[in-house]
This record gives structure tokens, C-alpha cells and sequence, in this order.
């Protein structure tokens, strides 16, 4: 906190300077040009022979002297700014760790599968925030690229192209990146015939938009876009309190919402009809009629707020602004809807509210400064050993009760949280214990549970899953 409080001062100068700065400029801006103004009107009273007395060219030369001191003098201040803006930077670099390289792990991200998933993840963020130009400028840059630089030995420059073609594609990719890189090394051998040929070289070139989609499998599946791209539109159409869109959308999975017990339909009517209500008696006849065809079915789950509704009907001549429900014109509503919708409509499409991506960045962010402090303290007691690499941390690191999605298995019997390698497995009895303890307690093929007399094989255990 106290190096955000740093850079915060330094931050605060220069505000105080650039304001000091603004105000004093146009102040003599201002009197320059009502100066000039002033002349210029002189000037155009006057007849139109008039030729300038000595005074009036004294007046020009002091009047254009001045401009160019004053233009000379905010250029001077200006420069000035810049060592105070650059005291910022230095603040940044004083007060905040760099090199976060000490707290990473190189092998995280190493391995074909690893490489597929972290692609997924990512193209799933830009379908889930509606920038599917992005997926297509790709596209077509990595296309351009793919031409431009293509060659028989430049396997690198290639593989980098396909990675970020491979950005835009979340299910239609290669299950192994090794895979892909003999389809390379087959482009490369039909690059290096058509090149023999030009009118073979032109036809290939002129062919790589579909065929290196279709032959590398990284083709975008429109019917991975579909839904995000609707979900978008409507999100962007309730920005703009258009309702009808998602209304539209409501209606269309009234079903699987009222299996969720969703009120999402219910909100979405009450907010129409809100509007409705807003517009004063002129609107009183379509509101009645609006409320009788979409809010009676609501009556049983939410009696109590359709009665509120009903009573804003009584305030219609002196508007519902001074009434008991002028909370219901609160603009909060229009946000909680947006929310609402985006809840509802990513469990019905079985979606996490946020983005993977998000949630592990966030996560990363929280956790930082807690692990370049510990690792700070390690390295300051030698005692860097202590933090070996395994999938588990020296420390608890609390991330905030948003950030817990499942419970964590905790062995009993040797103490451990099971990690991706050592997972809670199920004994015949019941029972549950990692999958190290199994190894550990099992004998000649056979095992007795820890906890009751029970005797077993050790192939029957099943791995399970919290």
C-alpha cells in the first residue's frame, strides 16, 4: 500500500502542475487574444485609405513581440512538464517489483495439451466479450503473413502463424500441436515444388484463405460464434434499454429458465413495463393492457411486487417520481438486469458468469503480492528450498470467497491436499484417501482400509471428482 501511496504523490504533482499550468495559459491566451481583437477592430473602423500612424506600427510590433514571447513561454513550460512526468515513471520503477520471474514456473504452460487449452481459453475471451473481428483480423493478417513469409526452413516464423491462427479457434483445432507441425512441414514441401513453377506458386498463393483452413482443421466453427454472438447483442441492446431483444430471448427459453427458477422474464417484463408507466395517463390503457397479458402468470411467485406495480397506476396524473414506488425508476435496475440476464443465460448454456481467462488473471493479481513477499523472505533467510516447485504453495494464499468453486480433498492419512497427480480416490468400503496413501498402504496386491476392517484390492478404488 504504501508504494501505490508513492507513485499516488507523485501522480498528484503533476495534476497540480498540469492544472497551475492549464489555467495560467489560458488566462494570458485569453488577454493576448482580446488584445489582438481589439486591434483588429480599430483596424477595420478605420477609412479605407488610412495609412498606419508611427504609434499604430509600434502598436503591431509590440502586439506580434508579445505573441512570440508568450508562444515561447508556454513552449517553456511545457518542456518542463516533462521531467515532472517522468518522476512518475521512476516512482513506478522505485516502488514496484519488475521482474515477476522469481514467483513463475517455466514448464506451466509446456506441452501440446497445455498449449491446446490455453488457446481455448483465450479465444473463448473474445467470443464471450463479443470481438469476433478480432478472430477474423487474424485471420486474415495471419493469412497475409503466411504468404509474405512462407520458405521451406523458416519451420518458426510458420509455427508462430499458426498459433495465432490457433487463438481464433476454440474446439476446431489440432488435438496435438505435433500434428500440426507435420502439416507444416508438408506445406513447406509444397512450397518448395511451387516455387519451381510460377503458375503453381501463383494457384497455391492464391489458395491458401481456404485451403490452410480446411487442411490445418482450424476452420471457426459458426456454430461455436453463434451463441456469444447473440448473448452480445442483446447485452449491448439492454445498455441501450432496448428490452424487446432479450424479451425475445425469454420467451424462447421460458422452459429451461422456469427449471432454474429464473425470474429473469418476470424483471424483463416488470422493467416495460415501468417504461410504459414513466410516459404518464397517456400510456395508462397500454400499461393495463400490457400488465394483463404478461404479469397474471407471475401473480403466484411474485404477488407482492406485481401489487406494486398495480399501485403506480394510482400516482399516473401527478407522475410516480413523488410516489411510495418511485424506487422502482431507480437506475440500478437497468444494471441488475444486465446482470441478471448474463447469469441466467450462461448457466443455461452451461458457461462459468465470467470469463476463465478473468478469473485466473484476477486470481493471478491477488496472489502476487503475497508470493513476491514470501519469496523476498525465502531468499533473505536462505531458505529457498522450501518452495520446490510441487504443485503446492509455502503459504495459504486467500483469494476471496468469489474465487472458491469446489471444495478441496485433504487426505487424512498423510495430510495432504490431493493435487491433479495425486487425486481422492474411493475405497470399496466408502472411505477416501489420495492416491499416494493407497500406494503406500497397499501389501502384496491387498489393502486394509485405515478406518475400518474392511480388506480390499486396490484396483477397485475409483477415482472421484468434488
Amino acid at each position: 500500500m504504501e508504494a501505490c501511496n508513492a507513485v499516488e504523490r507523485e501522480v498528484d504533482k503533476v495534476l497540480l502542475k498540469f492544472g497551475a499550468i492549464n489555467e495560467h495559459a489560458e488566462t494570458v491566451l485569453r488577454d493576448l487574444i482580446n488584445h489582438i481583437e481589439s486591434l483588429k477592430k480599430e483596424f477595420e473602423e478605420a477609412p479605407p485609405d488610412h495609412e498606419l500612424t508611427p504609434g499604430q506600427a509600434q502598436v503591431l510590433k509590440d502586439t506580434m513581440k508579445k505573441v512570440r514571447e508568450t508562444a515561447h513561454h508556454l513552449a517553456t513550460e511545457h518542456r518542463e512538464l516533462h521531467s515532472t512526468v517522468s518522476k512518475v515513471g521512476k516512482a513506478i520503477d522505485r516502488n514496484f517489483n519488475a521482474d515477476f520471474g522469481s514467483t513463475s514456473r517455466e514448464d506451466v504452460f509446456s506441452g501440446a495439451e497445455k498449449s491446446h487449452i490455453l488457446n481455448q481459453v483465450i479465444c473463448q475471451h473474445f467470443y464471450r466479450h463479443g470481438m469476433l473481428d478480432i478472430a477474423a483480423e487474424l485471420a486474415a493478417v495471419s493469412t497475409q503473413l503466411f504468404g509474405q513469409t512462407a520458405h521451406p526452413g523458416n519451420i518458426t516464423v510458420l509455427m508462430t502463424i499458426c498459433y495465432v491462427m490457433l487463438y481464433i479457434c476454440p474446439h476446431a483445432m489440432f488435438e496435438d500441436v505435433s500434428i500440426l507441425s507435420l502439416d507444416i512441414q508438408r506445406l513447406c514441401m509444397r512450397i518448395d515444388v511451387c516455387q519451381q513453377c510460377p503458375e503453381l506458386w501463383t494457384g497455391f498463393y492464391n489458395s491458401i484463405p481456404n485451403s490452410w483452413e480446411c487442411e490445418a482443421g482450424m476452420k471457426t466453427e459458426e456454430g461455436t460464434k453463434e451463441p456469444f454472438t447473440e448473448l452480445n447483442y442483446i447485452l449491448d441492446c439492454l445498455k441501450q434499454r432496448n428490452l424487446e431483444p432479450a424479451l425475445a430471448w425469454a420467451k424462447n427459453h421460458r422452459e429451461a429458465l422456469l427449471a432454474q427458477n429464473s425470474s429473469l422474464e418476470f424483471k424483463l417484463h416488470r422493467l416495460h413495463f415501468i417504461r410504459l408507466v414513466q410516459q404518464g395517463p397517456s400510456k395508462q390503457t397500454e400499461a393495463i393492457m400490457y400488465a394483463r397479458q404478461n404479469l397474471t402468470q407471475y401473480v403466484g411467485r411474485h404477488g407482492k411486487e406485481v401489487q406494486a406495480l398495480m399501485g403506480t397506476l394510482l400516482y399516473l396524473p401527478n407522475g410516480i417520481q413523488s410516489s411510495p414506488y418511485s424506487h422502482l425508476l431507480d437506475p440500478t435496475l437497468w444494471l441488475d438486469i444486465h446482470d441478471v440476464f448474463t447469469r441466467e443465460a450462461c448457466t443455461l448454456l452451461g458457461l462459468s458468469v465470467d470469463s476463465p481467462l478473468s478469473v485466473c488473471i484476477n486470481a493471478g493479481c491477488t496472489a502476487l503480492p503475497t508470493l513476491l513477499n514470501i519469496k523476498q523472505v525465502m531468499q533473505q533467510r536462505q531458505v529457498t528450498g522450501v518452495w520446490n516447485g510441487k504443485d503446492e504453495l509455502p503459504i495459504e494464499i486467500d483469494l476471496g470467497k468469489q474465487s472458491r468453486y469446489h471444495s478441496v480433498f485433504a487426505c487424512p492419512i498423510l495430510r495432504q491436499q490431493s493435487t491433479e497427480n495425486n487425486p481422492p480416490m474411493k475405497l470399496v468400503c466408502g472411505h477416501v484417501i489420495s492416491r499416494d496413501a493407497l500406494n503406500k498402504l497397499t501389501n502384496a496386491n491387498k489393502l486394509k482400509c485405515p478406518y475400518c476392517p474392511v480388506e480390499q484390492n486396490p484396483e477397485d478404488a475409483r477415482l472421484i471428482y468434488f
